[in-house]
């Protein structure tokens, strides 16, 4: 969608208006309206803001959001839309995991909160920033992180993950990563190295990001750069599916392989979002 400057002061995003410093930076899908791809050529130009979200409103903007669905597979586990693993206080997204408070409709033990951008908003390079405050408990795993809109290459994990960051349990490191078929079927997680850790204070507000280039993705805290995953030549294509626009994912996880067992008395565990920027 072609804008004039000074034609319209607002883009419209699924029926709501946003802030536009934004909209002539960025090409418009006609097929795919959320889709926001940085126009060529402003890779290295100051950076505008063209989407956000302060969690102002007494509600979850469900034209931004949508509460992650439960699954199968260890982050999506635990994942529900029931209103108790949901908080809007404050000028804030508290995303819950909690003991079941009603185990004879679900099964499940605890049950945990997530929201993402699929098929609302999604974005083909730029910069994202997350400002939160991270709670910790045995068997917690909150994630803020991204995965592709539009399935470019197939199936998971051809299209590739960008982990801004995870957290673990009462560690005083997160985890920032990039997951592809070229890192987890071919295992090639050292040309170049995948993941990167930084120190945080979980229990403070940071701000959790990245840049995304159309060669490289730098991950980054409290906006330093933290650790790089860039594109290289000579190597099998799967080592770069970036190159295609992904939705935003924040929930918080409780459990898995990977995070341990979770200790059920130290329920209920928070994540507190006050808000989501995302530039081109």
């Amino acid at each position: 969608m072609h804008i004039k400057l000074g034609q319209i002061s607002r883009c419209i995003l699924g029926g709501i208006s946003i802030l536009l410093g934004s909209c002539s930076v960025s090409n418009r899908l006609t097929e795919h309206p959320q889709i926001y791809i940085q126009k060529e050529g402003r890779a290295e130009k100051k950076w505008k803001l063209i989407w956000k979200d302060d969690f102002n409103e007494s509600t979850l903007d469900t034209n931004r959001w949508s509460r992650i669905p439960a699954g199968t597979a260890d982050w999506n586990r635990h994942m529900s839309t029931d209103d108790r693993c949901f908080e809007l206080k404050d000028g804030q997204l508290h995303l819950l995991g909690i003991n079941n408070p009603d185990t004879l409709r679900d099964k499940r033990p605890f049950i945990t909160g997530g929201i993402w951008s699929k098929g609302k908003f999604a974005f083909q390079y730029g910069r994202i920033e997350i400002r939160a405050k991270l709670g910790s408990a045995q068997g917690a795993w909150p994630a803020m992180w991204m995965l592709a809109e539009l399935d470019k290459y197939g199936k998971y994990p051809k299209n590739g993950e960008i982990d801004i960051m995870e957290h673990l349990n009462f560690d005083k490191i997160i985890y920032q990563t990039t997951h592809s078929y070229y890192t987890l079927d071919l295992g090639e997680k050292t040309k170049p190295p995948h993941s990167g850790t930084a120190v945080i204070d979980a229990g403070a507000y940071n701000v959790y990001g990245i840049s995304w280039y159309p060669d490289r993705i730098v991950f980054q805290l409290n906006g330093k750069d933290t650790f790089t995953y860039p594109r290289l030549q000579g190597v099998d294509s799967s080592q770069w599916p970036y190159d295609q626009p992904f939705f935003i994912l924040i929930d918080q996880q409780l459990g898995g392989s990977w995070v341990g067992k979770v200790d059920r008395s130290q329920l209920p565990v928070v994540m507190e979002v006050d808000w989501v920027k995302v530039y081109q």
